[in-house]
């Protein structure tokens, strides 16, 4: 049922910067929102995060395939994976394997969706990892997850876990306003194509970062 909902309410296409991946997509943000509070019958499910390919996982996936040493042959984890983007770059950048984690139930159709558009295949999760520290993961992504004070709270905890037992971890950000540079190093910088019904501009200036905790 969650599958059928998701193509009906999703188009097929090319990521802009990544056009190497295609995902299932909306045009309309708030009439995904409508669309999915009906769905869920009462059921309190996260905002439709899953449907769009927002800045941060572009430029993440654009730099991980661009630069495939960082996951080739190493298992890779990708936190709060949304629409699967960076997971399915990472799969076709040659990691060993790839999980791909959220907590919307509808996301991780959506993944699993995704992955079967571009014939890769993942370890797709509903899971909340942050409490922990990565797993096994020798990789550890994350693209636009600095969007609430809560959440960058967490995720840097989460990373410093991460770090502490050697793994590696880039995230990707197009200057949220949680954003903690004190925390992070440069790595690359992209101007991505964006929903201008998202972002208020077509194009945002958009960083993939290393953390240094």
């Amino acid at each position: 049922m969650s599958t059928a909902f998701v193509l009906a309410h999703t188009s097929l296409v090319p990521v802009p910067l990544v056009p190497e991946v295609r995902l299932r997509l909306a045009d309309e943000a708030i009439e995904l929102w409508q669309y999915t509070e009906k769905f869920a019958g009462g059921v309190q499910l996260p905002p439709p995060f899953w449907a769009f390919a927002w800045a941060g996982g572009q430029a993440l996936a654009r730099y991980v395939l661009d630069h495939p040493q960082l996951v080739a042959g190493r298992r890779v984890l990708d936190v709060a994976a949304g629409s699967g983007l960076v997971a399915i770059a990472a799969v076709k950048a040659g990691a060993a394997h790839v999980t791909a984690v959220e907590i919307d139930p509808l996301a991780v159709t959506a993944m699993a969706v995704n992955a079967e558009a571009n014939g890769v295949s993942l370890d797709v999760r509903l899971e909340d990892v942050l409490p922990g520290d990565g797993g096994d993961a020798e990789v550890v992504l994350a693209g636009d997850v600095f969007y609430s004070r809560e959440m960058t709270g967490q995720v840097l905890q989460f990373l410093r876990r991460v770090t502490a037992r050697g793994a590696d971890s880039l995230v990707g950000d197009p200057g949220r306003a949680y954003l903690p540079k004190e925390h992070l190093e440069f790595v690359a910088r992209y101007d991505v194509p964006v929903p201008q019904t998202l972002e208020d501009t077509p194009v945002k200036r958009t960083t993939v970062w290393r953390p240094v905790l």
